[in-house]
């Protein structure tokens, strides 16, 4: 089967687009960013995604945190800190279990007979993940032990990511596991979770609890071919499967009949191809196909219809089943998502997705295509990418956690995405990116949702022109009427680490050209956004309708505008905005605002321009008073492998940090100087020496010694340039860490330079140039920092 020609994602290498947008309207150089505070406890509950009456998917379980459950094991946060374990929590809050003994124990509030829990166990120090167990005892007695381990998590480094702990940057601590009772517990039984030996890992830290009632299981249709009985797949797991369970695929399509997957585990280790057929399970409880090929570790469990290229699928059931991958690094080019290919007039219904790259990457040109009463968990990129030439296709009724990317998503690359839905789904902690988000689009709805908890670099909803492939010249841009009604957005936004700023709750971008098109948001909540509820950046946005929302909790700004754009306002309430001014507007006129009846609390005439971005505060709700994990993502924990702190700092402390200049050219941003990517790089103004960068560590380090590099390319020639390195830990008072000296940058050698440092405890480095023997500018592509 031919793939589909396939992208690198392109999510993060935005600094250079977003100078040159700011740079536009003159408010780059301007802004920069105080330090983020630690979360403040409210004692009051946190709002929960599940609890938004009509909105949201309907889900068989009843959730439970565990920092309302009973426990003696340690409260974590709340922590909205990228980087920080309490920050990927459900609610921001979990419970930590050090010791034997140490349990966390749920009381039912309805029979049940299975339930999932999240949870985080800490790296080892290759990067290669542990296994343990934790205890599930019923009424205190009866204990059984249930598989945990940290393989699925704990990835490092830039975007895309590794499993390097000496790249520093740890972020997907979580996962989920799940167990059957083998029998019904009644209301009012009490469930623990504990710990009866530290010896495979010193810790276990769990977030929440899913309790549910599995039904029995469903038998086989009549009629249908049964991929054990009739082709010899092996449902214990030790066998690979995959050629029966293809026989068996393939013989249905031929003689018109369902293809049943009863209960059992099954190895599969590549794409079943599916086309005119039926596949249905026993359940997702029951029915697991799961597996990736031993030697090709680009191969793995999937149920794929055939691209485009080869003239599609179509008229395909995938129904009561769960996929079960072991996808443990992110690899954007391999094909191993739980399901792809191109899907018309087909249906996935029921089916658990779970270890896979993303849950549904589907590849069009494709037509009429429903995803439905699915669970999404746990993934090493999107939920769900309707990705080019998607039309009249749904998402509906799907309970999405855990993404390493958008949550749910559509990508109109060079062909239009047309008449598309996503309705009445829940997605939560997406830990890269966007809860729903839809880049380009015609007529695309976006409506009864319940989005919360982003975690970094994203919104809870996003409209975007943005992305390859996504202008009106290919008719792929935002055009006709979006529709965003009805939507409950709890904890959404966060902040870049590129742009070191908050994202707001619902944000629009215009970064590849203007939205010019009917974008209606009617009839929402914004709830205890992180940072700002409404936000425009990019490049214009325009035909903005906002009607019947009701804003409260903003980290900052009701409105965060970074770009010009038209909007009218009706009916919209805003309480709770940290911010004394509401408006942070630094295009001026060029943001038309149209107000009519029913506004309260979010315009000031004149808006704030201040030139700073504020820390951000947190309402959060919660447990009062409860244990805080570090308030700061790069303080060193005292064991590297401790759960409530990331790996101890060996790798560069400057990475992703907060940086600002003094000025730079074109857009040659400071940000460009610590994103990992030595071919990015920071340009200071021209003919304006001296010229100077900063980067916050965000917490004194004894840094030892810098690597600068410019970039490698043998297209930079030889050049000196002159430097002195200062720190502060106050940001105020500078001392002098290296004096003047010339560096020499040569391609011959990487283009880098190494700066000796004796080690004096500092938050702040200052580098300032005065000359440079290639360029009238200082340039810089990595500014690097390491404690030996």
């Amino acid at each position: 089967m031919t793939s589909p020609p396939r992208r690198p994602l392109l999510r993060r290498s935005l600094s250079a687009s977003l100078s040159l947008a700011l740079a536009a309207f003159g408010t780059a150089a301007a802004v920069v960013l105080s330090s983020a505070p630690a979360a403040q406890a409210a004692g009051v509950p946190a709002p929960s995604p599940l609890a938004v009456p009509g909105r949201g998917a309907t889900v068989p379980f009843k959730e439970q945190e565990a920092e309302y459950a009973a426990t003696n094991g340690t409260l974590i946060g709340p922590n909205r800190l990228y980087g920080t374990l309490p920050s990927e929590a459900s609610g921001r809050q979990a419970v930590t279990l050090d010791a034997v003994g140490e349990y966390v124990e749920f009381t039912l509030t309805a029979p049940a007979n299975a339930m999932s829990f999240r949870y985080s166990l800490p790296d080892n120090a290759a990067g290669t993940g542990r296994d343990a167990s934790i205890d599930v005892r019923v009424n205190g007695a009866s204990p059984k032990a249930v598989p945990v381990t940290s393989k699925y998590g704990w990835y490092y480094g830039g975007y895309p990511f590794n499993n390097n702990p000496g790249d520093t940057n740890p972020h997907h601590f979580y996962d989920e596991a799940r167990t059957m009772f083998g029998s019904t517990l009644p209301t009012g039984t009490k469930v623990r979770l504990q710990v009866s030996s530290t010896s495979a890992s010193p810790s276990f830290t769990i977030d929440l609890a899913d309790f549910e009632q599995v039904g029995t299981p469903v038998a086989k249709p009549s009629g249908a071919l049964d991929v054990v009985s009739d082709f010899g797949a092996d449902p214990t797991g030790a066998a690979d499967s995959t050629a029966k369970i293809q026989a068996a695929v393939d013989a249905g399509r031929a003689q018109g009949k369902e293809v049943y997957i009863p209960q059992g585990t099954f190895q599969v280790r590549d794409h079943i191809i599916v086309d005119k057929v039926t596949l249905r399970g026993a359940g997702p409880w029951y029915s697991v196909l799961t597996g990736r090929d031993p030697s090709n570790r680009s191969k793995a469990v999937g149920v794929y219809g055939k691209y485009a290229g080869d003239g599609g699928s179509s008229n395909v059931t995938l129904k009561d089943f769960a996929i079960i991958g072991d996808i443990r690094e992110r690899v954007d080019n391999d094909q191993v998502n739980a399901i792809g290919g191109a899907l018309s007039n087909s249906t996935v219904d029921n089916v658990w997705m779970q270890h896979t790259k993303c849950g549904a990457w589907m590849d069009g040109p494709m037509d009429n295509f429903t995803i439905k009463n699915s669970r999404i968990l746990d993934q090493t990129a999107d939920g769900v990418n309707f990705h080019y030439g998607v039309t009249n296709s749904t998402v509906t009724n799907t309970f999405v956690r855990n993404t390493g990317d958008d949550g749910l998503a559509m990508w109109a690359e060079n062909v239009p995405n047309v008449k598309n839905k996503f309705t009445f789904n829940t997605v939560i902690l997406p830990i890269l990116a966007n809860n729903i988000v839809t880049y380009g689009g015609k007529d695309i709805t976006l409506s009864d949702n319940v989005m919360s908890d982003t975690i970094t670099n994203g919104g809870g909803l996003h409209i975007a022109n943005r992305y390859p492939g996504v202008n009106s010249g290919q008719g792929t841009a935002v055009s006709g009427t979006t529709t965003a009604a009805r939507n409950t957005l709890i904890r959404t936004g966060n902040s870049d680490y590129n742009w070191n700023f908050g994202v707001g709750a619902i944000w629009f971008s215009g970064l590849n050209e203007p939205i010019n098109g009917n974008i209606n948001i009617t009839d929402s909540e914004v709830l205890d956004s992180s940072y700002a509820a409404i936000h425009l950046i990019e490049g214009a946005s325009n035909g903005l309708h906002f009607k019947n929302i009701k804003i409260d909790g903003a980290g900052t700004y009701a409105l965060q505008i970074q770009a010009p754009g038209t909007a009218t306002f009706d009916n919209v309430t805003a309480t709770h905005i940290a911010q004394s001014n509401p408006i942070h507007n630094c295009v001026g006129s060029g943001f038309q605002i149209t107000r009519g009846s029913g506004n309260s609390g979010w315009y000031a005439d004149p808006p704030a321009c201040t030139g700073v971005w504020p820390a951000p505060v947190w309402t959060n709700g919660g447990v009062p008073g409860g244990g805080t994990g570090p308030t700061d993502p790069t303080d060193p924990p005292t064991d590297p492998t401790d759960p409530t702190d990331p790996p101890e700092e060996t790798g560069n402390l400057a990475q992703g940090r907060p940086v600002t200049e003094s000025g730079h050219a074109d857009v040659y941003g400071a940000s460009n100087a610590v994103d990992g990517n030595a071919n990015t790089y920071w340009e200071s103004r021209n003919n304006a020496f001296p010229q100077t960068i900063t980067v916050d560590l965000g917490a004194a380090k004894s840094v030892k010694r810098l690597v600068l590099k410019l970039p490698p390319s043998s297209a930079w020639a030889t050049r000196t340039q002159t430097l002195s390195v200062s720190g502060s830990t106050d940001n105020n008072t500078y001392n002098s860490l290296k004096g003047s000296a010339g560096y020499t940058f040569n391609p011959s050698n990487g283009n880098q330079a190494t700066v000796t440092l004796p080690g004096t405890s500092a938050r702040y480095l200052k580098l300032t140039f005065t000359a440079n023997t290639g360029w009238p500018a200082a340039q810089l592509s990595e500014l690097e920092a390491y404690t030996s």
